[in-house]
């Protein structure tokens, strides 16, 4: 009997990585795989392995990769994401002659075609009761509208950050965690909010993304503000510069003097 292995599954580039079970499928990064959800099957594709599912006893808690997608599943997923597009073009199109106050990002097919879901954002909630049966009576099947915050709608649309590459949440970043003032801080970062605000209008995420390796790097950094002796010299601190490993010291006889934590 094949031992079952965890694997991450993507189904969308900017996506979330969800972990299914693998028994004996030899796959590889990258593979197309149709897989067991909750709302039936689904395309993705393979990013991650995770070992073995009964060393983390989590084998219950996982649904199933059911195939390495064949031609024809291409194909379908080829044909679902043109209908995609049709189908957010007529959404668009029913939205503006309503005149409902919301904004259509995405529209996403289930695999079997068995429901498609509409990702909208608005600034407060809308009654799209009339849209639903425009949707309905159009495409014949279930309909699913599901509000999203400004997160979610700038990793679906992605675009440039203010460091001149592409949005780390529909790059690198698999999930969405929580970002506080406090990670700017702690990298020493200007609190003004254009300086530290995404394309969102929310805190950045690479602050979430890089605040661990600060805190590692401050560990045995002294803080500003503390006196310390150094060659028979007493400073305060003034500055961190944290990633050169640096700190520099107002000394008493009023020179700045920049040291390596490592020498202190």
């Amino acid at each position: 009997m094949s031992e079952e292995h965890l694997v991450g599954v993507k189904f969308k580039r900017e996506g979330k990585v969800y972990y299914f079970l693998n028994a004996g499928i030899p796959l590889r990064k990258d593979d197309h795989v149709i897989v067991e959800t909750e709302n039936g099957t689904s395309f993705g594709v393979v990013v991650a392995a995770r070992g073995s599912a009964s060393a983390e006893g989590r084998t219950g808690a996982h649904k199933s990769i059911l195939r390495k997608a064949a031609d024809e599943d291409l194909e379908t997923q080829a044909e679902n994401q043109v209908l995609e597009r049709d189908a957010r073009r007529f959404c668009v199109e029913r939205v503006a002659e309503r005149g409902l106050p919301m904004k259509i990002v995405d529209v996403e097919y289930l695999f079997d075609r068995s429901k498609v879901v509409f990702y909208f954002t608005a600034e407060n909630r809308v009654d799209f009761r009339e849209l639903i049966k425009d949707l309905v009576q159009r495409f014949k099947t279930r309909i699913e509208l599901r509000q999203i915050g400004a997160r979610q709608e700038a990793r679906m649309i992605k675009g440039m950050g203010i460091c001149g590459r592409e949005v780390c949440c529909a790059t690198m970043l698999h999930n969405l965690d929580r970002v506080s003032v406090k990670m700017a801080k702690e990298q020493s970062m200007s609190l003004n909010p254009e300086k530290i605000s995404g394309l969102c209008g929310r805190l950045m995420c690479c602050l979430a993304f890089e605040y661990e390796t600060y805190l590692s790097l401050k560990k045995d950094m002294p803080k500003c503000g503390k006196f310390i002796q150094v060659d028979n010299a007493r400073g305060k601190v003034v500055r961190q510069s944290v990633l050169k490993g640096e700190i520099t010291m107002a000394m008493e006889n009023g020179e700045e003097r920049t040291v390596r934590v490592a020498d202190l």
